[in-house]
């Protein structure tokens, strides 16, 4: 069904009026898959025109695309999306920043605490002491990464664990904003065994603190790069400081699609949204600012990998990990976060003038307003 954008959006008007508890008919459902089909159809075809501008960008298996040396390419993403990492593992509850962009917007006050002493991996509670015999029954994953707000608000915790992982051959990556990142605590992140480390540029409005920090942290920890959702405002953040971050010697940047969830939702009602696959709410701008950075650092020859780590890469990553253990064929966490479609939250998009659907046709019979939709 190739519903045109003003059934769309008259439909949707419907849908956004409908009370919270009042479920979608069959026939109200195919035109709201319908819809969600047209926009992201539409969108892939303007990325799909702004893709086919980046000289050089190189695919890797399939699942997901970068620019750079393929020797720059993040360790801790080739485990996500070929081996049998992404193992998360889980210790601080707390932030010192308070980004919009955060999954745990407006909540961070609320995350609850792993437990004294304890780390959370594979959703079980361990103990420091606990890793030997994790580790002598399981088989070694291909990597981990420490998620979960900002580890740096208890760094010290995470050495003893991080060698312990390290005498065991396992590839580590951490997630950071930067803010309280030092020349000491980040020798002792090196020697303790830390491969990788991945600073969310964004959240920091791209300060000169955190990019000196980059720098520092080059010199003790093997691959260092940036990992932050794209928005217009970091990418005219970043290339403000364009010079300075590049001269940082930092070795990637996965440029993520930013995706909602009910917390951060709010932040960006009015923007021009999409649903990928059913599955993850981004605004229809974050991808398009990948592959402008893309083109950009292709065309100038940056010394750093760019990564494309969009709503695709994503799915294959959640395809990836469900095959290696051993799920059902096509298994895959990736899912819509919002238990309620927030119909309200694509009005803008259907209202844009400015952005067509590639083909319409009239509605059937049955679904064309004032027919008894069932």
């Amino acid at each position: 069904m190739k519903i045109s954008k003003k059934d769309a959006l008259l439909w949707f008007r419907f849908f956004a009026m409908l009370p919270e508890e009042e479920e979608l008919l069959p026939r109200q459902q195919e035109i709201l898959y319908a819809t969600f089909a047209q926009i992201e159809a539409a969108v892939e075809h303007r990325d799909a025109l702004l893709a086919a501008e980046i000289p050089g960008r190189q695919s890797l298996s399939d699942r997901t695309y970068f620019t750079g040396d393929p020797a720059k390419f993040p360790k801790g993403c080739r485990s996500c999306l070929l081996g049998t990492g992404l193992s998360a593992i889980r210790k601080t509850n707390k932030c010192n920043l308070n980004c919009k962009f955060c999954y745990y917007y407006g909540q961070i006050d609320r995350m609850p605490p792993v437990g004294e002493g304890m780390w959370e991996i594979g959703g079980t509670k361990f103990y420091a002491r606990d890793l030997d015999l994790l580790l002598s029954i399981y088989p070694k994953p291909s990597g981990i990464s420490y998620v979960y707000l900002e580890p740096f608000m208890e760094i010290e915790e995470y050495y003893p664990v991080i060698r312990k992982f390290h005498e065991a051959g396992i590839y580590q990556h951490m997630y950071t904003n930067g803010t309280l990142a030092t020349e000491e605590n980040l020798r002792a992140l090196g020697e303790a065994g830390l491969d990788e480390l991945r600073f969310d540029l964004a959240a920091t409005h791209c300060s000169d603190k955190v990019i000196d920090a980059m720098a520092t942290a080059k010199r003790f920890i093997p691959m260092v790069g940036i990992e932050t959702p794209m928005s217009p405002e970091f990418e005219q953040e970043f290339l403000a400081k364009k010079d300075k971050i590049l001269q940082s010697g930092i070795d990637f940047m996965n440029c993520a699609e930013l995706h909602l969830n009910e917390n951060n939702l709010p932040n960006f009602l009015g923007e021009n949204l999409y649903l990928a696959r059913q599955g993850y709410l981004s605004p229809i701008w974050s991808h398009e600012v990948t592959l402008r950075l893309q083109k950009l650092a292709a065309t100038e020859g940056w010394d750093m990998v760019l990564h494309d780590c969009c709503n695709r890469t994503k799915f294959a990553r959640d395809l990836n990990l469900r095959s290696k253990d051993g799920s059902f064929f096509g298994t895959s966490n990736y899912t819509c976060e919002f238990e309620r479609i927030p119909y309200e939250a694509f009005l803008p998009i259907l209202e844009d003038d400015s952005f067509a659907f590639l083909e319409e046709e009239p509605l059937p019979k049955g679904y064309r307003a004032g027919d008894i939709v069932l």
